[in-house]
């Protein structure tokens, strides 16, 4: 498998992976364990934006990486929006380990402003949505240009979900392929 770890330390981020404690959607952990993992040419990407926002004097929070495919059907049982979640009968980026959800940090490890916390399943998440404040739109650009000129793709709906061009190329992957599991 082409699964990488990121960690706070190899990669200079802040780890904040929300489906590991009860502090999102749901309103209860879909991990046992919290571990962040992306697929080796996403990681590769992930690297050049973290280089980018730093030059900028930005780090960033993740919220979620690689999703196990029984992860998604968790999701997907509680919620089943397509508009903000992947059907798992077809496979999420997230699942193939090609896709994060994430946002800019200041020095001081503050969020910026975003208009929406991650995962508001609204059209306020919407990239361009204009009823957001003007602070939030502009650091919605600011991380877009930074992750699109990093390489990636991003999802119209969601301002914190960027994925790999094409990443259905990609396998989607169960929680027992992984060295330390997720799903307990």
């Amino acid at each position: 498998m082409a699964l990488i770890e990121i960690t706070e330390d190899q990669h200079g981020v802040l780890l904040d992976l929300k489906y590991a404690t009860p502090d999102n959607f749901t309103r209860a952990p879909i991990y046992h364990a919290p571990h962040c993992y992306l697929h080796e040419e996403a990681e590769g990407l992930l690297r050049n934006a973290i280089e980018i926002a730093d030059k900028q004097g930005y780090r960033f929070r993740i919220f979620d990486a690689f999703r196990p495919s029984e992860a998604q059907w968790k999701l997907w049982n509680h919620t089943p929006d397509p508009e903000f979640l992947a059907d798992p009968r077809r496979g999420s980026p997230h699942s193939r380990g090609a896709a994060i959800d994430l946002t800019l940090v200041d020095q001081n490890g503050n969020d910026l402003e975003m208009g929406t916390g991650f995962d508001a399943f609204t059209p306020l998440s919407h990239h361009g949505n204009m009823g957001v404040s003007l602070e939030a739109q502009k650091n919605r650009l600011l991380l877009m240009g930074i992750m699109t000129t990093a390489g990636w793709d991003f999802y119209r709906n969601e301002w914190w979900h960027y994925q790999l061009f094409n990443a259905r190329r990609l396998p989607t992957f169960s929680d027992t392929a992984l060295p330390n599991r997720m799903m307990g």
